[in-house]
């Protein structure tokens, strides 16, 4: 079975930075397309950033210059280094995986982790 657990969220003042993790149990990360997904509260999902099994990186425009993902996969984690943070960061980040990476459907979800960026 698939777990997906995010940690790292938290609050920061805009500028600031925070890396997210998301530990994957049950699949091989070197096998599944993993991503980031964030969504406001009342809003539709937005895709942050995905890489897939082989290492391609995508990002949303809004992210890009600012927010880098990563995957160690030795130990079968996904990171988010998000840097300059501004308050239109603010979000639940979900963590995510799927078997391609064709867009920014996935199959797995971790269960969020809250970022809050103050002004």
């Amino acid at each position: 079975q698939v777990q997906l657990v995010e940690s790292g969220g938290g609050s920061v003042q805009a500028g600031g930075s925070l890396r997210l993790s998301c530990q994957a149990s049950g699949m091989n990360s070197r096998e599944y397309c993993m991503g980031w997904v964030r969504q406001v509260p009342g809003n539709v999902r937005e895709g942050v950033a995905r890489m897939s099994a082989g290492g391609l990186a995508r990002y949303a425009d809004s992210v890009k210059g600012r927010f880098t993902i990563s995957k160690d996969n030795a130990k079968n984690i996904l990171y988010l280094q998000m840097d300059n943070l501004n308050p239109e960061d603010t979000a639940i980040y979900y963590c995510a995986a799927a078997a391609t990476c064709p867009s920014w459907q996935f199959t797995y979800w971790g269960q969020g982790t809250q970022v809050t960026v103050s002004s």
